[in-house]
């Protein structure tokens, strides 16, 4: 019995043959259905939890998915129609890797949480992307999904986005450079007037020549303090805190 490829090969020679269309056009509606599935689960990862608006604030996950690959080639012929999917079934929505049960939230990828702030527990969430992951804290009690301090780690091959970022607040002189328990680092209030927001007070730290971390206060946490000396000084303090297991 011919299969599905092969009786789409028939009609495509039979085609080709009236319109003269690409010989190629199968490979091509092939590769175009393989890269739709591709970008849905990027665009999955990327925007797993942009849904939540929380008024203590939803942890942000930015993770880098990785790039997508180049747009696949259109066949040129004007009149050979736009060719039907191959499976009209749309893909099936992909959830985020996750990094299970962290526990008490302390340790989770490579790093080690020395230092947290008090009535700060576990958020029971993380995102999981290889290179770069992220996990939350947050009162006991707060919604699920909210956050008060977030922490990002960034290894190896997605080390360059974190650096692309810091260069970027350099450039614009949003903020200083920074030592933290002998650990060069950046700190900057981000996203300023964003959406209204007051700011996201974050440090950047280099742990190590393969891992930087990068750490969050919500800025409705950030108002709990007496001021930006305060913040910053708890800030550093998580950043000192933090060592790595790689």
């Amino acid at each position: 019995m011919p299969t599905l490829e092969d009786e789409i090969r028939r009609l495509m020679t039979d085609e080709t043959a009236r319109l003269r269309a690409a010989p190629d056009l199968l490979e091509r509606v092939v590769r175009a259905d393989r890269g739709r599935r591709r970008r849905a689960k990027a665009a999955a990862m990327t925007a797993c939890v942009a849904a939540s608006v929380i008024i203590i604030g939803a942890p942000v996950a930015y993770l880098s998915g990785g790039s997508a690959g180049p747009a696949t080639e259109r066949a040129t012929t004007s009149a050979v129609p736009e060719p039907p999917a191959i499976d009209d079934i749309p893909p099936a929505r992909t959830e985020p890797e996750n990094l299970g049960d962290l526990g008490d939230g302390r340790a989770f990828g490579h790093v080690r949480v020395g230092y947290l702030p008090k009535r700060l527990v576990w958020g029971e969430w993380s995102v999981d992307n290889g290179d770069s992951y992220t996990t939350s804290y947050f009162y006991k009690g707060d919604e699920k999904g909210s956050y008060r301090v977030q922490i990002f780690m960034y290894e190896d091959q997605a080390m360059p986005d974190i650096e692309d970022r810091i260069r970027s607040h350099r450039e614009e002189e949003e903020g200083q450079d920074v030592t933290v328990g002998g650990r060069s680092g950046y700190q900057v209030v981000a996203n300023v007037g964003e959406d209204g927001m007051a700011g996201t007070p974050t440090l950047f730290l280099k742990l190590n020549d393969r891992q930087w971390a990068e750490i969050m206060f919500s800025p409705v946490y950030a108002k709990e303090f007496s001021g930006a000396d305060a913040v910053t000084t708890e800030l550093k303090k998580i950043g000192e805190g933090l060592s790595s297991t790689l």
